[in-house]
């Protein structure tokens, strides 16, 4: 796929983020298609995780016909983790990004990396900010014979306020969670203010399509098949309508770019998978 660099000093690209910008101070914000108090949103949106999580997994592969995988393989194949990282994966609840972080180092380490050095020097934090979503990870890392390693280490915490230190973090991903937070611009700052100069910040999430054909076969499976597919399985359809909404509102591959850069990030990109569906944005710290 053809990475798409985002020029910083682009006008055309710039007064689309000031509108963007004073929406996101104001005192109301979106909850699906819905305007929403500030302050409700986050309970609102804790609400719809909570109701998910038990299935969030299932959900996703049914939702995507199990291309999320591939999608975070190659999230995690641009990261290009090393031993001794320190990482920070937020909205990362279920572990599925942690897990190929730590698989990978793990592969690197075969290289002559020991294991004593792995377990004390890297460390891959997954942050989320609802309790249950980690309950979830922390199962799956059970199952997974993962429950002593230390390089996991799990903390419950918003996007927003992260309880990170500055410079602290090699890495940073976020996975299909940033268009849920209230304030995207305060996300991304955090993303900066945690990051060590050289570290990289990568966000996978569903954005825009674009032609015309796919875009309405697109439109149809989501507001059509994803909430009753939700309903049929979690018994949970105005979950699903949400996060299907949630998409929409989300601002373009070219308008997140330039919220990324305003944020002080450089070398800012992104690429677009299946045709927009998804989008990879990555940025720099220097």
């Amino acid at each position: 796929m053809a990475l798409r660099t985002f020029a910083r000093n682009t006008r055309s690209r710039l007064l689309p983020l000031l509108s963007s910008t004073s929406r996101l101070h104001s005192h109301a914000t979106s909850f699906g298609f819905k305007e929403v108090p500030e302050e409700e949103k986050s309970q609102m949106v804790g609400n719809v995780f909570t109701s998910v999580a038990s299935n969030y997994d299932l959900m996703n592969d049914l939702m995507s016909a199990g291309l999320h995988r591939l999608w975070k393989d190659r999230l995690v194949e641009e990261l290009n983790p090393f031993p001794g990282m320190k990482h920070l994966d937020v909205a990362g609840g279920t572990g599925d990004v942690a897990f190929r972080v730590l698989e990978s180092i793990k592969r690197r380490s075969l290289q002559g990396v020991s294991e004593d050095y792995l377990q004390e020097e890297t460390n891959i934090y997954v942050c989320d900010i609802n309790p249950n979503m980690l309950d979830v990870g922390k199962k799956r890392a059970l199952e997974r014979g993962l429950k002593e390693d230390r390089s996991l280490v799990w903390v419950e915490g918003d996007a927003e306020a992260l309880k990170f230190e500055d410079n602290s973090m090699d890495g940073y991903t976020i996975a299909f969670g940033i268009r849920n937070v209230t304030h995207i611009e305060k996300t991304l700052a955090e993303a900066y203010r945690v990051l060590k100069r050289g570290g990289r910040f990568l966000c996978l999430e569903l954005s825009h399509v674009e032609a015309p054909f796919f875009k309405q076969l697109y439109d149809h499976y989501s507001f059509s098949v994803i909430p009753s597919v939700g309903e049929l399985v979690t018994g949970d359809r105005e979950s699903y309508k949400y996060l299907v909404e949630s998409i929409r509102r989300f601002p373009s591959q070219d308008k997140f770019a330039s919220m990324i850069a305003e944020a002080g990030f450089q070398k800012v990109e992104y690429e677009n998978l299946v045709g927009g569906v998804v989008a990879i944005h990555s940025g720099m710290k220097i």
